[in-house]
């Protein structure tokens, strides 16, 4: 992890395009002929992308994706969850297959992507994320050990103003530092959407919750624990890479990490001890 650039490849896909009609038809060319090269119809993997009105960020997330390094036969996916703008053009100039699944809401979303999906192994992504050309590589090398259900990874963000590299470097040293004492009782705790996998068969055993609360991943992964272990990616060359957006809503850098480590204190004494078996379709989000 640079804590004070972003690793060089991403700006491969800072696309200064701000809608649909903005993307040259060269551009769908070039990440076509990458889609053509690396997708497979008999993929063993397939990359899930729930998305809503992300008409240009999906597209960045895909040409990242389209760039894989490796040997594993995988197709992309992406749902189309009841968008409003111009995304599913994006999707249909893209040799991506796309559904649509009018239920509002990540877990339905990606509901309909495990259903969908075509191949063993599920990787879920997300589409304001970018993904290093390693990241299919290193997710299977994990999730394909023996007895392991789940796996996830970690992520890091992209600079902007006021959200410096080497304050998030700091955030994100912060970040992994609960990742490991969360996975010690609490693994799905750490099973974000832009960078998990899991076996398939399994997860259409037990489904995502079909109303829109956050955590849908987490959920799934609490429910697939009965099948076998939840591990964690550490590789740093697997490292997705997300914008600010979200943490942008708090404010200031400074107000973000005082919210968040307010958060993390009061969590603390409950990451030592196990989660009771719950419906996780039912619960409600602390």
């Amino acid at each position: 992890m640079n804590i004070l650039k972003v690793p060089d490849w991403i700006s491969d896909f800072s696309y200064p395009y701000a809608t649909f009609n903005d993307i040259p038809k060269s551009v769908f060319s070039t990440i076509n002929r990458d889609l053509e090269r690396v997708q497979h119809p008999n993929p063993l993997v397939s990359i899930v992308i729930p998305a809503w009105n992300e008409e240009v960020n999906v597209l960045r997330s895909i040409a990242s994706l389209a760039r894989m390094k490796t040997d594993i036969p995988f197709e992309i996916l992406v749902v189309n969850n009841n968008s409003t703008d111009q995304m599913q053009e994006t999707l249909d100039s893209l040799l991506v297959r796309s559904v649509f699944q009018p239920i509002q809401g990540w877990g339905p979303a990606r509901q309909m992507g495990l259903e969908q999906a075509r191949g063993e192994y599920i990787l879920t992504a997300d589409a304001d994320c970018l993904y290093p050309p390693d990241w299919v590589n290193e997710m299977m090398a994990v999730l394909r050990q023996p007895g392991v259900v789940f796996a996830y990874g970690r992520y890091s963000f992209i600079p902007s103003p006021g959200f410096s590299r080497w304050k998030l470097a700091m955030l994100e040293t912060l970040k992994d530092a609960i990742a490991e004492v969360r996975h010690l009782k609490r693994p799905h705790l750490n099973a974000y959407g832009m960078s998990t996998g899991y076996v398939r068969a399994d997860a259409l055993k037990v489904g995502y919750v079909m109303h829109k609360i956050r955590g849908e991943d987490g959920r799934l992964c609490f429910d697939l624990m009965q099948y076998g272990a939840v591990k964690q990616v550490k590789a740093d060359n697997a490292r997705v890479w997300t914008g600010t957006r979200t943490l942008a809503k708090d404010g200031s850098f400074s107000r973000t990490l005082f919210l968040k480590i307010g958060l993390e204190l009061r969590r603390l004494k409950g990451m030592f001890v196990s989660q009771p078996p719950h419906d996780t379709k039912t619960s409600l989000n602390p």
